[in-house]
């Protein structure tokens, strides 16, 4: 049955990474990694570990109900979307996607279908001056996407959400053709608490020509279990969960459905807290029996997951969360910082956008279950320059020693994923002849720079 299972999840993977290899060329990783931020967001920090950063704009923040007109750049509490949020982080180089949150009259507000009763033109307005002040047309130039609500999943009438994206599609579209318009979290698979379903709510002419983003969020939820709480995560690659098929099963439905579409994974993350603060966690936590991960476990997995979605024809993916306050709660502890002090997490993402950043994914080295994972890479601007990342694809904390074949050039530098301020770990390795290395490989990546030039 495993054996079943890998050759059916391998059949999937290859559809999934050989999809549009040929019709574009993939992201370099500084044009792929980014970081969910909020008002909050510091953003000469966050520029260390990425160029991306997408934002949780509440509805609710910028008008007081449902009609009024916004008063851009002002919110009805008096933040400045532009000088107090968005200027700063377009000044420090950020690519702002928008998420246009309903919130406060979304799918939590019980009377959520009678403040929309009669809103259509409403959402067109709102569309349209939303693009025309924050769109790349405009003199403010802050950001370069919208995304019409985050997760209003089975929740959220559907009937209701299309009306609803169908005219501030059309408003945001003639406010700023320019603007990439995106779906909220969708998946192909029946609409749950979370996401809509791909098929029921954006397949037909009409919505299709109306996004340019299928968005996607992904955690990696073990299969419920007696007494294991319902939030418990595992690691990326393992083949029990749906982690990294949700994503797949995306990819094929807009290879057959959406060819011109892009796919950005907008949510992805877990949570790590303190050793003394998930001890004395209380409440629903405790009653569910839920853990996080640890420090290191957490910066393991944002980067192998990295690696997994630059393996697939995806064209952005962003990293659920930018900062927490060490609470023991899902969601709650998912920050890269930890009151804006860097995690372990913070270094190994900045590790990796350093590496890689001028780098896009070229190919599957080898993919083994349980055993290892290795991706090439190579440099946009100088393809004689490789770099292989690999890593042991488990949960387990393990290491073993491993001979690394068929390099295609001379290894330049070896480094393990890094960890702390100090920088990346060294890495020891003896050559194995002209074209191999020896070395321990664990569950943190490991990055060997090469030269293609003739050995």
């Amino acid at each position: 049955m495993r054996i079943y299972r890998a050759l059916m999840a391998l059949t999937v993977f290859l559809a999934a990474h050989a999809a549009g290899a040929e019709d574009k060329p993939r992201p370099l990783l500084k044009d792929f990694v980014g970081l969910n931020g909020h008002f909050t967001f510091k953003p000469e920090l966050y520029r260390q570990v990425c160029g991306l950063v997408r934002s949780y704009h509440n509805m609710d923040w910028d008008v007081k109900q449902l009609g009024d007109k916004p008063i851009f750049p002002l919110c009805v509490n008096k933040v400045n979307w532009k000088n107090d949020v968005y200027g700063k982080w377009a000044a420090e180089g950020f690519d702002i996607d928008i998420c246009a949150q309903f919130s406060g009259f979304g799918r939590g507000n019980p009377k959520y279908k009678e403040l929309w009763q009669g809103k259509e033109t409403w959402a067109y307005a709102y569309g349209y001056d939303m693009a025309r002040y924050f769109g790349p047309s405009g003199s403010e130039k802050l950001c370069g996407s919208i995304e019409i609500d985050n997760e209003p999943g089975n929740q959220f009438d559907d009937e209701l959400y299309e009306t609803i994206f169908a005219n501030m599609a059309r408003g945001i579209r003639d406010g700023d053709p320019k603007i990439k318009i995106a779906t909220c979290a969708v998946r192909t698979r029946q609409a749950d608490a979370y996401s809509k379903q791909l098929k029921e709510t954006f397949s037909s002419p009409a919505i299709k020509n109306l996004y340019d983003i299928i968005n996607v969020h992904t955690y990696a939820i073990k299969p419920q279990r007696e007494g294991q709480s319902p939030w418990e995560r595992s690691y990326p690659e393992d083949p029990d969960i749906d982690y990294l098929k949700i994503v797949d099963e995306v990819i094929q439905w807009r290879d057959q459905s959406a060819k011109d579409k892009e796919i950005w994974i907008t949510e992805f993350g877990w949570d790590a807290c303190t050793d003394a603060v998930m001890k004395d966690r209380t409440g629903g936590s405790k009653t569910l029996n839920w853990t996080g991960v640890t420090d290191l476990q957490q910066a393991q997995y944002l980067v192998r997951s990295l690696l997994c979605f630059a393996e697939r024809d995806i064209d952005r993916a962003y990293i659920y969360y930018y900062n927490d306050s060490d609470q023991p709660t899902v969601h709650a502890a998912s920050g890269l910082t930890r009151n804006f002090q860097p995690k372990m997490s913070f270094w190994a993402v900045k590790h990796l956008y350093d590496m890689l950043g001028e780098y896009r994914f070229r190919q599957v080295v080898k993919k083994e279950e349980n055993n290892l994972d290795i991706d090439e890479f190579a440099h946009g601007a100088n393809e004689n320059l490789l770099v292989w990342a690999l890593w042991s694809p488990t949960g387990t904390n393990r290491e073993q020693r491993m001979t690394i074949e068929g390099l295609p050039g001379a290894p330049l530098k070896v480094e393990r994923m890094a960890t702390s301020e100090s920088g990346p770990e060294g890495v020891e390795w003896e050559p194995i002849g002209a074209r191999a290395i020896r070395l321990k490989v664990s569950e943190s990546p490991i990055y060997v720079l090469m030269d293609k030039s003739p050995i």
